[in-house]
């Protein structure tokens, strides 16, 4: 069950508060931790780290420092080219994923985006800064015994795009924060629908390393209102580097150009970009470890009566009493999920650790080592039984 919810944004565009995201750790840090003593849950970074290859290519970067970075980006593009098998010319880099949202929206311009909801907060704001109409399209939540989901109704979304004609959709996939996916014939016919009625479908692939055979993105040079935004954040662990790229059509890609502010991808990340799309290695490695840490995670949940929706991905979403406060004087940072629009807190019996009649809220948890998740899940029990 999902609708259409048609207002101007609520965000302030002024105050620092807005940049509310995992990754806070200068907030324990400022409280005394040392950042070797910090767990850091609520950003999903692969807990692999870096790739050897990509530190290698960093540290001879700094043999050349004196020199700007190619603000074409021509290595790094022909590098994602040969990846993808796609036309370099179509690609732009991007500081993160996150600057090309707002790249986008500047240059397309749209005066009406639909975002289905819950989802990446930045969309919303973008829109916000760039005085567009937001329609929030919202999912139901719905549960059986340990799982919960709040899976985006595909047909319900077609129809609000028809009746509510947007400029522009988002659609975060696989969704952050549910961890939900569509798949690819799924995001396709969303595709196929915006090209005929003329909306630009920007779909959001951050997470898609993890499940790599549902990107769409070779699908972007055969219809020119598919754009396809990447992030090696995440799947890399370059999360203090920021890289990130899009993937556009003939028809769009000059538009995006024309508004791209030069050097705003830093030479380090360019190369380290280039060791890690490289690195075959690394990617088999991630996807065969994370399998094995999400099955960890899933025990536990399931152990301690944890209700959790599925994931795709490298993190999962989550229902329990406020933690948050607690994990904190340990060290340990979960994601507050309250602040994503779409998401329901809930009141009555909590389950959770066969717990006492206290609300609970949704919380999300990136998978990390097994002697991480350990402790986490240790100090969740802790809390609940005192």
């Amino acid at each position: 069950m999902a609708y259409i919810r048609p207002q101007h944004s609520s965000f302030n565009c002024v105050s620092p508060s807005i940049f509310r995201h995992g990754g806070d750790i200068w907030s324990l840090i400022e409280k005394g931790f040392k950042h070797e003593e910090i767990l850091d849950f609520s950003a999903s970074i692969n807990p692999l780290g870096i790739p050897e290859g990509a530190l290698n290519a960093i540290k001879e970067e700094t043999k050349r420092l004196d020199h700007y970075p190619d603000p074409y980006q021509k290595e790094f593009r022909k590098a994602l080219a040969d990846y993808h098998d796609i036309d370099p010319a179509f690609i732009i880099a991007g500081n993160g994923s996150t600057e090309l949202i707002y790249l986008v929206v500047r240059a397309l311009n749209p005066k009406r985006v639909l975002i289905p909801v819950p989802t990446f907060s930045e969309y919303e704001r973008a829109s916000a800064l760039n005085g567009s109409e937001i329609l929030f399209f919202e999912s139901k939540e719905t549960s059986d015994n340990y799982y919960a989901s709040y899976q985006i109704d595909r047909t319900a979304l077609l129809k609000a795009m028809t009746s509510s004609r947007p400029d522009m959709v988002f659609l975060c996939n696989p969704n952050n924060p549910t961890g939900a996916l569509l798949k690819k014939g799924e995001v396709m016919e969303i595709a196929e629908v915006a090209r005929d009625l003329g909306i630009y479908l920007i779909v959001d692939e951050a997470f898609i390393d993890f499940v790599p055979s549902e990107s769409v993105i070779k699908e972007v040079l055969s219809n020119p209102f598919l754009i396809v935004l990447r992030s090696m954040t995440k799947f890399y662990s370059l999360a203090g580097l920021r890289l990130g790229y899009g993937v556009f059509h003939e028809n769009t890609v000059e538009k995006v150009w024309a508004f791209k502010e030069p050097w705003t991808v830093n030479s380090f990340a360019l190369k380290a970009g280039i060791a890690c799309i490289n690195d075959k290695d690394f990617k088999a490695r991630t996807l065969v470890v994370i399998k094995e840490w999400k099955n960890l995670v899933e025990e536990l949940f399931k152990r301690l009566n944890i209700r959790y929706i599925p994931s795709e991905v490298n993190f999962y979403l989550f229902k329990f009493r406020d933690v948050s406060a607690y994990l904190k004087t340990q060290g340990i940072l979960i994601r507050d999920c309250s602040d994503f629009r779409g998401l329901k807190d809930v009141g009555g019996e909590g389950g959770s650790c066969e717990s006492k009649n206290w609300s609970e809220k949704w919380f999300r948890i990136a998978v990390r080592r097994p002697e991480e998740i350990n402790r986490l899940f240790e100090e969740l029990i802790k809390w609940a039984q005192d």
